[in-house]
C-alpha cells in the first residue's frame, strides 16, 4: 500500500491540471499562515475543485482528487492582498480530511502515479494540430515550446485540458485519468 503524505488544501472553483499556471489572491488568515508555512519547508499546497459550498466558507467538500500547486512567484496586490503564481505539479488522490482550528482542511493524500513518457497516437494528431494552432493565435508561455513537445501526449492531454472551454466537472474527470491516451480520446470526444 503506499504511503500518504500530509498536505494542505485549498479548495476552489476550478481545477488545476498539471503544468498549467493559476494566479491567486490571498486574504483569509489560514491560507496566508499556509503560504507562509509553504514557504518555511519548501513544498507546495493541493489544489481542489469543490464540489459543494463556498470558497470563502469553513466548511466546503473538496473532490477527491487534485494537483499540488508550486508557489513560483508571489507580491502584493495594490489592495494590499497577496497574490500568488502557482504552477499544478503532482496529481494526487485524497484519502482524508481534517479540519484545523483555523479551518484549513488538511489532507492525507496518495501521490498518482506520474505520466509516462509516451508519444502521441495517429488517431490523436487531430488535437496536436488544434493545440499548435490555438497558441499560435493566442501566444502565451507555451507558445515557444519546442515542437517534440507536441507529440507528448501526456504534455498535449494536459494543455488541451487547460484551455478548451470545457465544465470543471468535465476538467475534473480528465484529471482523475491515469492513461494519458484515455485522457486524449475524452478530449477528442469533447471537441465541437
Amino acid at each position: 500500500m503506499p504511503s500518504t503524505d500530509s498536505l494542505p488544501l485549498f479548495p476552489l472553483h476550478t481545477v488545476l491540471v498539471p503544468g498549467a499556471a493559476l494566479g491567486l489572491r490571498l486574504f483569509e488568515r489560514r491560507y496566508l499562515d499556509m503560504v507562509r508555512d509553504c514557504g518555511r519547508q519548501g513544498s507546495g499546497f493541493g489544489v481542489c475543485l469543490i464540489l459543494e459550498g463556498d470558497e470563502a466558507a469553513a466548511r466546503s467538500t473538496p473532490a477527491a482528487f487534485g494537483t499540488e500547486a508550486v508557489i513560483e512567484d508571489f507580491d502584493t496586490g495594490a489592495d494590499g492582498l497577496l497574490t500568488l503564481q502557482v504552477r499544478g505539479a503532482r496529481r494526487f488522490h485524497v484519502d482524508r480530511t481534517r479540519v484545523r482550528d483555523s479551518g484549513l482542511v488538511v489532507a492525507d493524500v496518495r501521490w498518482c502515479d506520474a505520466d509516462i513518457d509516451d508519444p502521441l497516437r495517429p488517431e490523436h494528431a487531430l488535437l496536436s494540430t488544434l493545440l499548435q494552432h490555438f497558441l499560435e493565435k493566442v501566444g502565451g508561455e507555451h507558445s515557444k515550446v519546442s515542437n517534440a513537445r507536441f507529440d507528448d501526449a501526456a504534455w498535449v492531454g494536459w494543455r488541451l485540458a487547460e484551455f478548451m472551454p470545457i465544465s470543471d466537472t468535465q476538467r475534473l474527470a480528465l484529471l482523475q485519468e491515469d492513461d494519458p491516451h484515455v485522457r486524449l480520446q475524452e478530449l477528442l470526444q469533447l471537441v465541437p
